[in-house]
């Protein structure tokens, strides 16, 4: 009977693969699923955590596809931000406020839950290089993956406030609504990231040392 086990894997492994794959491929691929979903589900429920100051809302969110992206590693970190945005687009209230269905996809802030996808693969990037066991090199790591939403939500914003909102934007008005607020959150959120990964892999090594 296969079962699951945690053991302790190469320098390079993310915190996912600290749960050994079962024999059976189709085990294996189960476990892969529910790591994912409950990626989902963290940053859902991080999500909620927010505040609208304009079109876009400060939330938890960035915290969630950190710390998804570095314990599930690169692709599994992008299939379940992949996932994440289609439950979302289905109807299930995910996203920051109450708002999901296809509508969201007209909403200011959709475009930085697209730019989740591509910052949690390379959050998970960084994490397989074993940069997330040390808190120095993961805040720089979670510093850049939290720079990838920007550079495809600040344009989508600027897009629907103009050709769908009819709003009169200006360049320095969308620094103000989608950039500047963000920045120090966006900080914060990297530093607490960077303090807990790299916190799970000190446990990691001391259950290690307990066990020999």
């Amino acid at each position: 009977m296969s079962t699951i086990a945690i053991t302790s894997r190469p320098h390079g492994a993310v915190l996912a693969d600290l749960i050994a794959r079962p024999a059976s491929r189709s085990y294996a691929f189960a476990v892969d699923a529910g790591l994912v979903l409950a990626g989902v589900a963290l940053v859902a429920l991080l999500a909620k955590v927010s505040f609208f100051i304009g079109p876009v809302p400060i939330s938890g969110q960035t915290l969630g596809v950190l710390v998804v992206g570095a314990a599930l590693g690169a692709k599994r970190a992008a299939a379940s931000l992949t996932t994440y945005m289609l439950v979302g687009l289905a109807g299930v209230p995910v996203f920051a406020g109450p708002v999901a269905g296809p509508a969201y996809v007209l909403m200011p802030s959709f475009g930085f839950v697209i730019g989740f996808i591509p910052a949690a693969f390379i959050a998970g990037w960084f994490a397989e290089r074993a940069w997330d066991r040390n808190p120095a090199l993961a805040f720089v790591g979670f510093g850049l993956a939290s720079i990838v939403p920007f550079l495809i939500g600040v344009p989508y914003m600027a897009m629907i406030l103009s050709n769908v909102m009819g709003v009169d934007i200006t360049l320095s008005g969308v620094l103000d609504a989608g950039v500047w607020p963000f920045i120090v959150p966006g900080l914060i959120k990297a530093a607490a990231a960077a303090l807990l990964i790299p916190g799970a892999w000190l446990l990691v090594r001391k259950a290690d040392r307990t066990k020999s």
